[in-house]
């Protein structure tokens, strides 16, 4: 947290009411308001776009989401219009209307851009295809007003929350018309936000069979929740459950937002600040303060660097994120980097079962967790003892209470259980990583897809789940079930790649 600087960059006061929202595209930012009408800034200057601001509203405007590709604006409002605006030229390119007239609170595009989903104050969802406007279905289920609603990255599924405290979930390209999951219990006293992390599990896979991916949502419990989401994609059944719980809000909170990353949360609340946590260590970070009345919206710039919030004290407050070393690490892919220190280092090329008690200690020092030397030198764990070790047995028998520390103990050794310690990356160069085994590090023979959304060497994924373990090697999540699916794709490239090299 001491290396992190959150510095007001840009105040927009145009806006003569409530902010509702504010969402980025590459080179804008774009705002809405009770005053009813959309504004567009360009992120260099924080200039008025000159076909700003968009009228066509005629009461307040709820949301305003960009396009994936950022040449679309839609923007919903209580008169119960989603308008779909053309981001260089303001024009109106289609006004679609909610069917019951009611008004819409949310809305959000689908990441293929093929779809857009709205939530209304008749406690339904519709879902609309794009291009034509045509209303595609209607999803019924919720007994209060739909307040929030979003897209899984991989575009098959739509969560939505409201304010009967549910969430539920949607197929959204399957024809499966009834909910898929729901959660009674998702916020006390209503659901306000959700999104989806952009980057964790199988978000970012885009040939993947299982759905892996990491939900937030806020509600007028004052508290932000984390969800595992899992599936088969095609199939009716998905899982959702909850994962953590990040109390530190006074107050309801209002809005969600993953970096690009994935390894930033921001949330904005009814006690007028912005809290910043790690998603995967479910750890609160720092707390931005400067709005006068609640924060309504907050949204990442698409280079991370900018966080944008709205308020109900009519200003968009840009906020310059700086030097954030410290907590970019923490999702599959921002693994921390192992601190060069003056300490004893873990042993070269001795496998990790050969390890004494010493080295195990040295190799906890080197993750920058020396704290814990003594207590693994008490507790006798050597390199057999290290293997076997659970998160249970890390919080329980070795009080170790941060549940970060735990996580990052467990996933380093993840790196190091089938391979000589000291063998890095560097030894395989040339070898595309996608192609090696997260487990050990090696190309992979039989790759498959695990229901963690990862690929992993068939072997050596079998024998992790053989062993006892219940944990994804990567995120440290439940594994949902112990099935794997042939990655035949990849399979196909790593043979091409090794028949290359080995012709050369």
């Amino acid at each position: 947290m001491a290396n992190m600087v959150a510095s007001l960059l840009h105040t927009i006061t145009s806006h003569s009411s409530d902010v509702n929202c504010v969402a980025f595209t590459h080179d804008k930012l774009a705002t809405c308001s009770g005053d009813k009408t959309v504004r567009i800034w360009s992120t260099e200057d924080f200039t008025e776009h000159p076909s700003s601001p968009l009228l066509g509203h005629a009461y307040y405007v709820n949301c305003c989401v960009f396009s994936p590709f950022g040449n679309t604006l839609a923007s919903c409002s209580t008169d119960g219009k989603l308008i779909l605006w053309d981001v260089k030229t303001g024009d109106q390119v289609g006004v679609i209307q909610h069917p019951s007239k009611n008004g819409i609170r949310v809305c959000h595009f689908s990441p293929d851009s093929s779809q857009i989903v709205s939530g209304g104050d008749d406690n339904t969802l519709c879902l609309w295809e794009v291009c034509s406007r045509k209303l595609l279905r209607c999803f019924s289920g919720h007994d209060e007003m739909v307040a929030a609603c979003a897209f899984t990255p991989d575009s098959y599924y739509v969560v939505s929350g409201s304010t009967d405290g549910h969430l539920r979930v949607w197929d959204a390209k399957f024809g499966h018309g009834r909910e898929l999951a729901y959660d009674l219990d998702g916020h006390d006293l209503g659901v306000t936000c959700c999104e989806f992390s952009p980057k964790y599990g199988s978000a970012a896979k885009t040939s993947s069979q299982v759905a892996n991916f990491l939900l937030a949502t806020g509600g007028k419990d004052d508290q932000v929740k984390l969800w595992e989401f899992t599936g088969q994609i095609g199939s009716s059944v998905v899982l959702l459950k909850l994962r953590d719980t990040l109390p530190g809000h006074t107050d309801t909170v209002l809005a969600v937002a993953f970096s690009p990353r994935g390894d930033i949360l921001a949330s904005g609340s009814f006690d007028k600040t912005i809290r910043l946590w790690n998603p995967l260590k479910g750890t609160s970070m720092f707390t931005i303060e400067g709005h006068a009345r609640y924060v309504t919206s907050c949204a990442f710039s698409f280079d991370g660097q900018m966080l944008a919030s709205g308020s109900n004290d009519k200003t968009v407050m840009v906020w310059k994120l700086t030097d954030t070393s410290s907590i970019m690490a923490g999702l599959s892919g921002f693994e921390e980097p192992v601190k060069q220190t003056q300490q004893p280092s873990a042993p070269s090329f001795v496998s990790v079962e050969k390890w004494g008690v010493e080295d195990v200690c040295a190799w906890v020092t080197s993750l920058g967790l020396q704290q814990y030397q003594e207590v693994f030198r008490q507790q006798a764990i050597d390199g057999t003892e290290l293997l076997a070790l659970t998160a249970k047995d890390l919080e329980e028998s070795m009080g170790i209470g941060a549940l970060g520390h735990r996580n990052k103990i467990l996933r380093s050794r993840a790196h190091v259980q089938e391979r000589p310690i000291g063998q890095t990356v560097e030894n395989d160069a040339g070898v595309p990583d996608e192609y090696l085994c997260p487990i050990t590090r090696e190309i992979m023979h039989d790759p498959v897809i695990a229901t963690d959304g990862y690929t992993y060497d068939k072997a050596a994924i079998k024998s992790w789940i053989e062993s006892g373990k219940d944990r994804s090697p990567m995120t440290n999540s439940v594994l949902p079930s112990n099935n794997l699916t042939p990655n035949r794709t990849l399979k196909m490239l790593i043979q091409r790649f090794v028949n290359g090299h080995s012709q050369g």
